[in-house]
């Protein structure tokens, strides 16, 4: 875990009461600081203000604008767990820029992350503010393992080695099983249909949308997972936001067939708790490869709840912008925002356990 402020510094939470919300204000709080619990829904938001008496809530809705600039008003930052994102990013950003401070999002849509850099990229760099879009188990998890993996092969001036600082990146995630809240079933269903259904990958240096059923093959993960079989181009943020960093012809993406079947199952009873933290049984494994001119080199993390790690992503990531006072401006991602290495380090062994292989 990195250095926290050394006053409690104030974090606005939107959608503090959903589920991944819940997470994050209490690791927000583990971590010294002080959420600010808010959302549109005043029941629920009353009904976890009741948890935490001793924090503030304050209503505020996309919407409206006032209400969320008093949502803001007096925080040092703002995380965004309010989905889909593809109705609340915009909003909030821009009350986070009016506010003049940092905004962090758990986004897993893609394109999301596209609109955000061609929205606020340039905006956000001349007005002195940052953005980092899907700091979470789908975007910010596999962007950090990627940079992680790459490690010296970045030479961050123009590619020393060639045109690219990896020929692919591949990523496999391995779910133990996969039971999707209500709010990701709700983005996923927004997510397609923005494409009409098809799915999205990204090839040839950009993201495309492709029809049809996607390609099936096998995986060897590390034990002991091993071989499963697995989705192929089960495309999530992490191929919008490697992109923004990193020059790489070609992303692959896979995911377990089981998980995939679970997130289509017509069972919408959702995660279900087995500790006092409220994470599910559920685990995780994600595998990222990088190739370069015949040399392979890995990051692989592992751990418990897709939900619940993210909520140490982000306060990481929180934490990081809060405590550097030379921050970068403009519209950065996970992998970017600090050494991916270190980064990662520092949520292990709590949430994750890492292996690198370069």
């Amino acid at each position: 875990m990195t250095n926290t402020p050394s006053t409690p510094a104030r974090v606005t939470v939107i959608g503090a009461y959903g589920h991944t919300g819940r997470f994050v204000v209490a690791e927000l709080l583990r971590r010294g600081l002080a959420p600010i619990l808010s959302g549109r829904n005043l029941q629920r938001l009353a009904e976890l203000g009741e948890l935490y008496p001793e924090l503030e809530t304050r209503r505020a809705t996309v919407d409206d604008p006032d209400s969320l600039d008093r949502a803001l008003a007096g925080a040092a930052a703002v995380i965004n767990c309010a989905g889909p994102f593809a109705l609340t990013a915009a909003p909030v950003i821009e009350a986070a820029l009016r506010a003049g401070v940092p905004y962090l999002d758990v986004t897993a849509e893609a394109e999301v992350v596209l609109d955000t850099i061609a929205a606020y990229g340039d905006r956000a760099r001349e007005a002195g503010g940052l953005v980092v879009p899907a700091v979470a188990f789908y975007g910010g998890l596999g962007d950090l393992l990627a940079a992680a993996a790459i490690g010296d092969w970045k030479t961050g001036d123009g590619h020393r080695y060639g045109a690219a600082d990896a020929d692919r990146i591949s990523i496999a995630y391995a779910l133990s099983d996969w039971r999707p809240t209500d709010g990701t079933r709700v983005t996923g269903q927004v997510s397609a249909g923005r494409r009409s259904g098809g799915r999205i990958l990204y090839a040839d240096g950009r993201l495309q949308t492709r029809s049809g059923d996607a390609p099936r093959a096998d995986w060897t993960f590390p034990d002991p997972i091993g071989t499963q079989p697995v989705v192929g181009e089960f495309t999530m943020a992490d191929s919008a936001t490697i992109p923004t960093h990193l020059s790489v012809p070609d992303i692959d993406t896979c995911m377990t067939v089981s998980a995939v079947e679970d997130l289509r199952s017509v069972d919408t009873s959702g995660p279900v708790a087995v500790d006092d933290s409220g994470r599910s049984a559920q685990t995780f494994l994600v595998e990222v490869v990088a190739t370069r001119n015949g040399e392979t080199r890995r990051a692989v993390a592992s751990g418990q709840d897709i939900y619940a790690v993210t909520a140490p992503l982000v306060a990481e990531a929180t934490c990081r912008v809060l405590v550097d006072s030379h921050r970068p401006s403009g519209v950065i991602t996970a992998g970017a925002l600090a050494d991916a290495r270190d980064f990662l380090t520092a949520l292990a062994p709590g949430h994750l356990s890492l292996d690198f292989t370069n």
